[in-house]
């Protein structure tokens, strides 16, 4: 059998992300925004890239506000986070040129939140033939590129983005 060696899932496998005691959502937005990929910040809300993905370029859209639940947002907060999650698809789209895209919540523990006191929306590139036996029988996932590289073209089509605007 080969093994394919990811090592920053650690935190995320181990349940040392769920264990901490402070935010790593709220605490992104006080640390280096390349270090944290931090890749657009907007009065209400952010985007920053997924360092656990499920494919590349996996976005997270997250209300700067500490909330559990979008029930309990304010609606501008809302309004910001759809505007950002169009923003992501735009982006993406000229970064990567993918097929499709799955975007949603995953609310609370049942619904399979891996960080479930504060809420966030998943912008998830998808393209045709993306699932293959590596996730589905080896419950392991590929990243074909390096994360540091595609936050900076994230990044960088953001700021592409908001230049036009």
């Amino acid at each position: 059998m080969k093994y394919l060696k990811a090592p920053w899932r650690w935190d995320f496998l181990s349940g040392a992300i769920r264990d901490r005691k402070k935010c790593v959502f709220c605490e992104a937005l006080r640390e280096d925004p390349d270090h944290v990929l931090v890749c657009c910040v907007g009065k209400r809300a952010f985007v920053m890239l997924n360092k656990y993905p499920y494919n590349n370029g996996h976005l997270l859209i997250l209300p700067k506000e500490h909330l559990s639940s979008p029930l309990t947002a304010d609606p501008a907060v809302m309004d910001e986070m759809w505007s950002l999650m169009i923003d992501s698809l735009r982006v993406l789209e000229k970064v990567f040129a993918p097929d499709g895209f799955n975007t949603g919540m995953n609310l609370g523990r049942a619904a399979g939140a891996g960080i479930e006191d504060h809420f966030h929306l998943h912008v998830v590139p998808r393209w045709q033939g993306d699932a293959n036996f590596m996730p589905i029988i080896g419950q392991t996932d590929v990243v074909s590129y390096d994360i540091k590289k595609i936050h900076r073209l994230i990044r960088n089509g953001f700021l592409a983005l908001r230049e036009k605007k």
